[in-house]
């Protein structure tokens, strides 16, 4: 690990950034060039003294999960992603792996995307972006630690999420979630990171290894998708898959038809915005 290079590279990545870049607000009064700590460790999900020390070339070796998440919170490229993974005594992501970090144009039309809520999975189903309006309707996926941040995990093995949804709906999801997974065991034999999810899943889950031994293989395609939101009632909800083939990455987007009062929804949580609705929450547990 070369702490003083990977300190500089974090840095420089954060003087370079504005408020505007990652969505964030300016303020009126701002000390530094760039982005604060604070923001930054905020988009990325750690402790804003874990990035003191990562920045100061004091900090511990950092995992794979946290290097991927300071690249998609700096907006790296391909190219200063796998740098940074360098610097850290990370291989990057290989040929043949999951790509489990976004691009920087990928994030960019994720900002674009202000009146839908949206959330970005890598081939295994690892929450890897969201906006503003799918944390104002999911709940804030940060809460989740960077290795259960995972559809598939939370589906099977994690509590309550912030909305419900009703028996048929879920046990039909559950078969959807397995049997993409089988496609993207096919795909990615050799990912380290879906060798770990599939054993946690088999280890922990009944209803999982069931769904798994009977083999179904699907993609994973445009749906809709019945809620129970704790502050805005039943939804029911248009949920397109769209695919990014290079990375095998998906933008999921939730909307409904104009007219509907599940627009007229949609419209109430732009309002509220990311307004703190029902603290200590974790998101739906699949799109």
């Amino acid at each position: 690990m070369d702490r003083p290079g990977l300190a500089a590279a974090l840095k420089g990545a954060r003087a370079r950034l504005t408020p505007a870049d990652v969505g964030l607000p300016a303020g009126t009064r701002r000390r530094v060039t760039g982005l604060r700590r604070e923001e930054v460790a905020l988009l990325a999900g750690v402790s804003v003294d874990y990035l003191v020390r990562l920045e100061q070339a004091r900090g511990p070796t950092p995992s794979d999960q946290v290097l991927a998440a300071l690249a998609r919170a700096l907006r790296l490229t391909d190219d200063e992603r796998d740098h940074l993974f360098r610097l850290a005594g990370s291989a990057p992501p290989l040929p043949g792996h999951i790509v489990s970090v976004p691009r920087a144009s990928t994030l960019r039309l994720l900002d674009r995307l202000t009146d839908l809520p949206v959330v970005l999975l890598d081939a295994k189903g690892d929450v890897i972006a969201w906006n503003a309006l799918a944390t104002a309707m999911l709940g804030d996926f940060s809460a989740w630690p960077p290795e259960q941040r995972n559809i598939a995990w939370q589906q099977f093995l994690g509590g309550r999420g912030r909305v419900a949804r009703p028996p048929d709906e879920a046990a039909r999801s559950a078969a959807e979630t397995v049997a993409q997974l089988r496609l993207t065991a096919a795909r990615y034999p050799d990912d380290p990171g879906l060798a770990r999810l599939l054993d946690d899943l088999r280890n922990g889950s009944r209803l999982f290894v069931r769904l798994w031994d009977e083999g179904a293989v699907a993609e994973r395609r445009a749906s809709r998708k019945t809620v129970e939101h704790p502050e805005l009632g039943r939804l029911t909800l248009d949920c397109d898959a769209l695919h990014i083939p290079d990375v095998d990455q998906r933008l999921i987007v939730y909307s409904a038809a104009p007219g509907t009062s599940e627009a007229e929804a949609l419209a109430l949580l732009r309002v509220v915005g990311l307004q703190d609705l029902e603290p200590s929450v974790v998101p739906d547990r699949g799109p």
